[in-house]
């Protein structure tokens, strides 16, 4: 069975609240289930020490865009999901993927964000409605944008397939209820785990992925948007482990957290509308309308590829644009100042050189890759 029709069961199932859909055979489950229990022995055990919590970075970024004449309130910006949300694996706040995000979207939009993040390492997409109750009832005004980045758990702890989905949709039709727009970063491809070795590497790939494509038919029929990370946690993370994983072989890098940044920050501009559209769709780059559960899947199998709702019917269902935005990859900013877990930081983490300034020893910022014509997408790989 192609993988846009199983995600179309799930997702299906999801909306129905039909029961389970089996990714994988019962044969398999044994090899499995041995599988990972080797790779636990590997992962997450490198230092030998207690996971850390990730670094505190929410705050105000881009201190340089205010400005007294200037009536209108920062943009607000609101991370959910897992440990990948939080930015565990990371020892400095700019590192964490909702600094950065915040920090490119003050330079395109030329205006502070205000940062919150409520994710919470370890959790599953079951978590996602404390997570939404949370931060709406913390928050006034309700942020512009949400970013959602979860799955990874749900494919560990082997949470049924349709109940992930029917969690995040759920969450995703709550935010955008309440006016807030909502990007999901789809589930990562675990098989990209160097500790995981075959032939789970193959089952989680596969698992992964088939999951990652029916969170975005999920996340899309409710309003939201979608960009896939599993590629950018695939043949990229495979090819550089040592510079793409953490300490722990697990959670990503300064360096992989940026990578993930840098893809789906366009998206997030995009949905505030501050990212020019074309008129239509670039062929060169295979974007165009598809059937949802097709997009899906083509999205599913490379990162960095943006899902966004279409028509609300058509012959096949709903369909979808598939995009692929130029980015350019980044370094995670070494500039920003030390805080301390569990506190603000008091300044916005600065790390846009000034206007005409050239370093090539200091990484490109955030504004120069996104502004740049020349920016690359799939070729980098």
């Amino acid at each position: 069975m192609s993988r846009a029709r199983v995600a179309r069961r799930i997702a299906a199932g999801a909306a129905y609240g039909g029961g389970g859909v089996g990714l994988l055979g019962a044969a398999a489950v044994g090899v499995l289930l041995a599988e990972v229990q080797l790779a636990k022995r590997s992962v997450g055990s490198a230092s030998g020490a207690e996971p850390t919590q990730p670094p505190h970075a929410d705050g105000l970024y881009g201190r340089a865009f205010l400005d007294p004449a200037d009536t209108r309130s920062p943009l607000r910006l609101t991370l959910l999901g897992d440990s990948t949300a939080a930015g565990q694996g990371v020892h400095r706040s700019g590192q964490t993927p909702g600094a950065l995000i915040a920090q490119g979207l003050a330079a395109v939009a030329e205006r502070p964000v205000l940062l919150r993040n409520v994710a919470q390492p370890g959790a599953q997409s079951d978590d996602l409605a404390r997570q939404v109750t949370l931060l709406l009832a913390n928050s006034s005004p309700v942020p512009d944008v949400c970013v959602i980045m979860i799955g990874a758990n749900d494919v560990t702890h082997r949470m049924p397939p349709t109940r992930s989905v029917r969690y995040l949709a759920a969450a995703v039709r709550r935010l955008r209820t309440a006016g807030a727009e909502v990007v999901v970063g789809t589930c990562p491809d675990l098989g990209s785990v160097e500790q995981v070795y075959q032939p789970l590497r193959w089952l989680a790939r596969r698992v992964s992925r088939q999951l990652a494509a029916a969170q975005t038919i999920g996340a899309v029929e409710q309003g939201g948007r979608t960009i896939s990370l599993g590629d950018l946690l695939g043949p990229e993370f495979t090819a550089n482990p040592r510079e793409l994983f953490g300490p722990d072989n697990y959670h990503p890098s300064a360096e992989g957290y940026a990578t993930a940044a840098m893809a789906i920050l366009p998206t997030v501009c995009a949905a505030v509308g501050l990212w020019p559209e074309e008129e239509r769709p670039d062929t060169s780059r295979d974007e165009g309308f598809l059937p949802v559960a097709r997009a899906a899947a083509e999205a599913a199998a490379e990162g960095g590829t943006e899902v966004t709702a279409a028509m609300p019917t058509g012959p096949r269902g709903p369909w979808a644009l598939l995009k692929h935005r130029r980015r350019r990859r980044i370094h995670a900013p070494e500039t920003v100042p030390e805080t301390a877990p569990g506190t603000a930081p008091e300044t916005a983490p600065e790390t846009a050189p000034d206007a005409g300034e050239s370093d090539p020893s200091t990484p490109p910022a955030p504004e120069q890759a996104l502004r740049k014509e020349a920016g690359v997408t799939r070729q980098e790989r």
